[in-house]
């Protein structure tokens, strides 16, 4: 049981870094729909980077710069060419996924150094929360630590109230003298660097290499966790272990369902469907009326100005 909860815990760590970059780009009101292929580039080129220079470190900032780069570029065409940004980052998916396909064809079946592990000490000693916790890597740290600093910056601080106004109410925001088209540069790369620490996670801790495909679909399951999640990064957290849960018994399933081992794979997309369309209902709104202390957790409401473009004029 223990070492099932480590391995989800493990299998969920780049999601969990893919959904909370997401959530901080959506409250400031971009829509980053490149995610699958900016995951997927951000993949190889950390895996490429840490296999050319020997070093782990130096392959997670590639990834980040790469995904900050195509981050970068959807602000700019929604913000400054006021494109629509469903169109430029479905373009970008595309793009991306090419460009991870062409320029990793040399790193497949290559071998590189991962991120090693590294159990707490102390902590590691705890009964059941030890194993489960605390004998991973930093990779899977920085992913517990991620979820908790976006809760606190974004509903404990006062940016993070301008970050909320920018993709909520953004008139509002700049009639009190914030700048919402720069914040909106900022967290959409900001949540570029968080997918491009996903897409080196992929391929330097959980699936330890470069593949082609290596991590497709897995930008649009962490597009679709965001929504889960109602744009609440510890909600979202929760859904991205859901999905990392789903993975791993389907994997574990696969030698005694031998007759639907090639279906088996793919369970985890369809259920994370099934659980979306669960939650597009009214039942977490009605909850959090019930439940008001616990509201902001379980509202599910899109930020009000998310996908559009704001001018001064």
């Amino acid at each position: 049981m223990e070492a099932t909860l480590a391995s989800i815990v493990a299998a969920a760590g780049p999601l969990v870094y893919a959904v909370v970059g997401e959530t901080i780009a959506e409250k400031a009101g971009v829509i980053n729909l490149s995610l699958d292929g900016s995951i997927m580039l951000s993949a190889m080129a950390g895996f490429a980077a840490a296999y050319t220079t020997g070093s782990v470190v130096v392959g997670f900032l590639a990834a980040m710069g790469v995904s900050m780069a195509v981050a970068l570029l959807i602000a700019f065409a929604s913000i400054e060419l006021r494109l629509n940004q469903i169109a430029v980052g479905f373009v970008l998916t595309l793009l991306c996924a090419d460009l991870a396909s062409f320029l990793g064809d040399p790193y497949v079946g290559q071998r590189a150094a991962g991120v090693p592990p590294l159990a707490v000490p102390g902590l590691r000693d705890i009964p059941f929360l030890g194993r489960v916790f605390f004998q991973h890597n930093l990779s899977v740290y920085g992913s517990f630590l991620v979820v908790a600093v976006a809760y606190l910056f974004i509903f404990r601080t006062r940016r993070g109230l301008e970050l909320q106004g920018v993709g909520g109410r953004p008139e509002a925001a700049h009639a009190r003298g914030v700048r919402v088209n720069l914040l909106r540069y900022v967290y959409t790369v900001v949540g570029g660097a968080l997918c491009g620490i996903a897409g080196a996670a992929f391929s330097l801790d959980v699936r330890l290499g470069w593949r082609d495909g290596l991590t497709q679909n897995y930008g649009w399951i962490a597009l679709a966790i965001v929504i889960f999640g109602g744009w609440h990064p510890a909600r979202a957290a929760g859904g991205a272990y859901l999905f990392g849960a789903l993975s791993v018994t389907a994997l574990k399933l696969q030698p005694h369902l031998p007759d639907l081992s090639q279906i088996l794979p793919i369970t985890p997309f369809a259920l994370m469907i099934f659980a979306l369309l669960l939650v597009s209902q009214d039942w977490s709104r009605r909850l959090a009326d019930r439940l008001p202390r616990w509201r902001r957790l379980l509202s599910g409401d899109p930020p009000s100005a998310i996908g559009t473009a704001f001018w001064r004029d």
